[in-house]
């Protein structure tokens, strides 16, 4: 069974036909960048730019790096236009896309819940938390596989700023950190996060994860174990994907 993903991000819009049996892409994803200012229509074109390219007339599912509703309403807005917040983002691409059926969920959460089913996350119980570091940090919390939606770790505080400001990879581009300094950065996330929540395991994920080796090394002292996202950054594709199958 295959059903189209979009994963939109802080820098680019990216897509394609998932197989949900095999949990991997079924072809080779299309990405544009996300336009600056990322409006909602300048990000509804992009995410139809994508779904054109391969003549996808199916139900798509879209991540949204922010809080998402019922599958459709925008509450948050931190890496892209303020214009998002109190947008219908379903109505508003179900209608770019000519009517397709579009279901919307949160970036991290569709990325957590392909790790969880397809990935590094599977046939884990207790407490597992993905995080995804790109623009920003998102964040999916598990319970026992059952995910608690929304939670937006990235924006706890953190030495007086929001976390992602000091520990995502767009802040070591920024500040041209070394691996060394920004894992030390990473590492003091994570033991807030750890403080807080107690996890058995933390799944890094994000563009990032392709480089995991090196800087997980580098963090030491976290209690939680500690492994890269199998998927690495097709995670939040495949995640909306599943999403969309379901219809919710």
């Amino acid at each position: 069974m295959e059903i189209f993903g979009v994963d939109i991000g802080g820098s680019g819009i990216k897509g394609a036909p998932v197989d949900l049996d095999k949990g991997e892409l079924a072809q080779e994803r299309c990405k544009v960048l996300t336009p600056h200012p990322a409006t909602p229509d300048a990000v509804a074109d992009g995410v139809k730019q994508v779904v054109d390219h391969f003549g996808w007339t199916g139900p798509v599912g879209v991540t949204f790096p922010g809080v998402v509703t019922d599958g459709a309403t925008i509450r948050t807005a931190a890496n892209v236009d303020k214009g998002w917040i109190d947008t219908d983002a379903r109505v508003l691409l179900g209608d770019r896309l000519g009517g397709l059926p579009v279901t919307v969920v949160n970036d991290a959460d569709a990325a957590g819940v392909a790790e969880m089913h397809f990935g590094a996350g599977r046939h884990r119980k207790g407490t597992v938390i993905v995080l995804t570091f790109g623009t920003g940090i998102g964040s999916a919390l598990f319970v026992d596989g059952v995910l608690v939606p929304n939670t937006e770790l990235g924006h706890l505080e953190l030495r007086g700023h929001d976390a992602e400001k000091r520990a995502s990879s767009k802040a070591k581009e920024d500040h041209d950190l070394s691996w060394d300094e920004w894992a030390r950065r990473v590492k003091k996330y994570l033991a807030h996060v750890e403080m807080l929540f107690s996890p058995e395991l933390f799944v890094i994920g994000g563009g990032v994860s392709r480089k995991a080796h090196k800087f997980l090394p580098k963090i030491e002292g976290i209690k939680a174990e500690i492994v890269p996202a199998h998927l690495q950054n097709d995670a939040g594709i495949v995640g909306a994907a599943m999403r969309a199958a379901t219809g919710v």
